[in-house]
């Protein structure tokens, strides 16, 4: 089944998220991923990052359901289009005098942050998409993984898609 990442802008309200998420679980599926916050800006506004696995008939009718919620501003559906998206994940990971240099040159590698040092573990921080993170958690596995909190997707389309950016070196090739 493809996986879907949907965005959806909603009133800051009691109760919306609730509503939102049983639309996913009214018709089967299952949420892989769901992030929300309010958006910085105006704080009347939350944004929800939904990411599912499903059929597109199935999809297709709860972008359509979403849109009918009072409290929906705007739904995007990011299938087909690219995007630049991101997770945040903590790891705590055992350490021991012989392998702190070996998870110091991971963590280097993967450009992520050391946030937490203690005499047999430490926590860190990193930030990627999805390949990227499980990419991480194979190599320091070995080491001994104490603890993971990972967030869900955050995802926005690209400033300039593919397709336009061919159309415009094909305009400005003519």
């Amino acid at each position: 089944m493809p996986s879907h990442t949907i965005s959806v802008l909603v009133e800051n309200e009691f109760g919306v998220l609730a509503r939102v998420a049983g639309l996913f679980s009214s018709r089967g599926f299952n949420i892989e991923s769901l992030t929300v916050n309010e958006d910085p800006i105006d704080g009347t506004v939350s944004r929800i990052v939904i990411v599912s696995s499903g059929d597109d008939q199935v999809l297709e009718q709860i972008n359509k359901q979403l849109n009918k919620l009072v409290t929906v501003i705007k739904v995007t559906d990011f299938q087909g289009v690219e995007t630049v998206d991101r997770e945040l994940m903590l790891v705590k990971i055992a350490v021991e005098d012989r392998t702190r240099s070996e998870l110091d040159a991971i963590v280097k590698t993967f450009r992520a942050h050391v946030v937490d040092i203690g005499p047999r573990a430490q926590t860190v921080e990193v930030t990627g998409d999805s390949a990227k993170l499980r990419a991480f958690i194979a190599l320091v596995r070995p080491l001994g993984i104490k603890e993971i909190v990972r967030t869900g997707k955050i995802a926005m389309a690209r400033t300039v898609q593919p397709e336009v950016a061919n159309q415009r070196s094909l305009r400005e090739s003519a």
